[in-house]
């Protein structure tokens, strides 16, 4: 987990949530958030930048679903900022989108890949892998990794925090391709993996333009990264941010692409953040193996 200095979740409510990295505070909408009431309103003037979602749309609902928005800054901030896990450094900025370039819910997984690639030199495959953050913690212990995000933009921008996490040298190849057409070839080309990473999106678009919708599409991606494992890997990490998907339904999917043979073989269960004051806010939900 991120450490209090790093990030914190403030607070949430009303369809938004507040959270602090490093030194910046910003306010960004939140669905799960949505008919709950604010726990600390008097913190919400602290933000330094709130993210409206540009949308005409009616709903609620609809608004949340709209991809681009703007940034209401209301305090001086830099371009960019970094925020340390351990040994990862993240260089974060504000997007478009609404993104900053890490998902925190994610720092515990990135705790669980560091103990299964630890003193192994593994070739770990990380599939929709974005700014880097599963990637290097991965690379740090010594793996040798495959770096496959759709965005050239993100690929860069994860090269950046290896750079600045002191792990230019370390063995990543960093591809910007679709996840699903790389992992094709990679099977034509008699590639192999001894572990596989996977945060795949509800939808989205290709390198160039390909249509991916999640269930679609993620029955055969397991099914071809079981391929490229012998249906034997080290371990392999699963996580979702769908709300029809439930970390049950997740563990069933890797039963049925042949990774487990019963539930009880896989570990899952919810991403969370946890903000100041006990409460806690569902980020996810995730399914988990490992021969360790």
């Amino acid at each position: 987990m991120f450490t209090a200095h790093e990030y914190e979740l403030l607070d949430f409510g009303h369809g938004r949530k507040l959270e602090r990295f490093g030194t910046v505070v910003l306010d960004r909408p939140c669905p799960v958030a949505d008919g709950v009431k604010f726990a600390r309103p008097e913190l919400w003037n602290e933000a330094g930048a709130r993210f409206e979602i540009s949308c005409g749309k009616s709903s609620r609902a609809e608004r949340f679903k709209s991809e681009r928005g703007r940034w209401i800054i209301s305090s001086e901030m830099a371009a960019t900022w970094m925020i340390r896990h351990h040994k990862i450094r993240l260089e974060l900025k504000l997007t478009p989108f609404g993104h900053v370039g890490v998902f925190p819910e994610q720092a515990e997984n990135w705790d669980w890949i560091g103990a299964q690639t630890s003193g192994m030199r593994l070739r770990v495959l990380n599939l929709f892998a974005y700014t880097g953050g599963s990637t290097l913690s991965a690379a740090a212990q010594g793996a040798e990794v495959t770096h496959v995000d759709a965005a050239r933009n993100v690929v860069t921008w994860a090269r950046r925090n290896a750079t600045l996490s002191g792990l230019s040298p370390a063995p990543i190849r960093w591809i910007a391709d679709d996840a699903f057409k790389f992992a094709r070839r990679e099977l034509k080309r008699g590639q192999q993996y001894d572990a596989v990473i996977l945060d795949p999106p509800s939808y989205g678009h290709g390198s160039r333009g390909e249509p991916w919708k999640l269930d679609n599409h993620l029955p055969e991606i397991l099914s071809m990264c079981r391929e490229l494992t012998g249906s034997q890997p080290r371990f392999l990490l699963l996580t979702c941010h769908a709300p029809s998907y439930h970390s049950r339904r997740l563990a069933e999917c890797l039963i049925t692409a042949g990774f487990a043979q019963r539930v009880g073989q896989v570990e899952m269960g919810k991403l969370s953040l946890c903000a100041v004051g006990g409460r806690r806010l569902n980020a996810g939900v995730f399914a988990r193996m490992s021969v360790n």
